[in-house]
């Protein structure tokens, strides 16, 4: 059986193609202009296809129908919910909590099967804790880097959203562009320096899981960090199998 999956955000839409439970393939699409016919960038007609979406309920129309005429399968679309594989939600609506992190969650504890960290460095930058026994002890939402360099410099979802951990600096920006890009990078570095020495009022360590376009970056700020790039789509088997 050959299962699409599907992480669409903000920014990108990421999808990979499984089969027995290797990948067989994968690619991205910017979200703001998705078109049916890009679909055909998957090779293998999917069994089953599979979604996780914060891009709105217009794109995941666009992509149910798209898929519904293209392969004549049914989109089946993962949210929020108060408990699932092992994992509490703090949330008194559970499906007010963004699906990317519930499923990055489920992921991660999968993977850890203890109290964890888990970062999620997107358009937004996410961070959200569970203990020891699976519990969702509360979070934090901020903006991301690209978020943040749009807020002052209007810079396109195309600008500086793929950046080589080798080009981090927080040194003192000596033009505009490069004070603001180096100011977002010091808020980064912040944010690392906090989470290794602990989440004020909030007694939970372990395991740090970091995904995200710019979860290298932070990662690399981290010794120890774990850098899971699919954990979005990771958590989908959890919530939909």
């Amino acid at each position: 059986m050959r299962r699409l999956e599907l992480d669409a955000g903000n920014t990108f839409i990421k999808w990979r193609l499984i089969e027995h439970e290797q990948i067989i393939g994968r690619g991205r699409w910017l979200t703001a202009e998705f078109r049916a016919e890009q679909l055909q960038e998957c090779e293998q007609r999917p069994d089953v296809v599979w979604l996780a979406s914060v891009a709105g309920d217009g794109l995941n129309q666009a992509l149910a129908v798209a898929v519904k005429e293209y392969w004549q399968v049914s989109l089946q679309r993962a949210r929020s919910v108060a408990q699932a594989a092992g994992v509490r939600n703090s949330y008194a609506d559970p499906s007010r909590m963004g699906v990317d992190r519930w499923l990055a969650m489920l992921a991660a504890w999968k993977l850890v099967g203890r109290s964890c960290c888990v970062v999620d460095c997107g358009s937004a930058i996410t961070v959200d804790l569970l203990d020891d026994q699976g519990r969702h002890q509360g979070g934090y939402i901020l903006p991301g880097i690209r978020l943040m360099q749009q807020s002052l410099l209007g810079n396109t979802a195309e600008v500086r959203v793929d950046r080589d951990v080798e080009h981090y600096s927080v040194a003192p920006g000596c033009d505009t562009s490069s004070a603001v890009a180096h100011g977002a990078n010091l808020l980064l570095l912040s944010l690392a320096q906090q989470l290794r020495s602990g989440v004020p009022g909030v007694d939970v360590a372990g395991a740090v899981l970091v995904t995200g376009g710019d979860g290298a970056q932070l990662a690399s700020l981290m010794p120890g960090a774990e850098l899971c790039p699919d954990l979005v789509m990771d958590g989908l088997r959890w919530a939909l199998e």
